[in-house]
């Protein structure tokens, strides 16, 4: 299982910041012909990026092309259990990517139209946002 991971971060842990607003970049399908699109504000971890390009994979049993486009950049990070109050601030444990809503996520090609929509919905279970399925606007 290859979880995405930053090689270098330039700070090891940052604070929570805010979430919220739509996304104004990585709002269009810009690879493949169709896309999922969240439409929440949330934190993706990276094994839950990884557990939907795995069920998108075996889905279209590895045909077709998938772009993933989200990066798990933010640390998270957590103090372990049974232990009092003060003392800093905990270890970073895992990696996630901020969401907006409105980001295109994955987005998948080279595959019939119920091929997509349905690997797609697969993917849409295994993360914490509401999704969308689009299919590229052909101008």
């Amino acid at each position: 299982m290859a979880i995405l991971l930053p090689r270098k971060t330039a700070h090891r842990k940052v604070k929570k910041g805010k979430n919220e607003g739509i996304a104004t970049r990585c709002n269009t399908v810009a690879f493949g012909d169709y896309g999922l699109m969240s439409l929440d504000n949330e934190r993706v971890t990276s094994r839950q990026i990884e557990a939907a390009r795995q069920a998108i994979n075996r889905y279209v049993k590895r045909g077709g092309k998938v772009w993933i486009r989200i990066f798990p950049h933010t640390p998270v990070t957590k103090k372990p259990l049974d232990v009092k109050m003060g003392s800093g601030k905990g270890e970073p444990q895992f990696f996630v990517a901020k969401v907006k809503a409105g980001t295109v996520m994955f987005e998948i090609a080279d595959v019939t139209d119920e091929q997509a929509k349905e690997a797609l919905r697969l993917a849409s279970h295994k993360l914490p946002v509401k999704c969308k399925i689009i299919k590229k606007e052909e101008f």
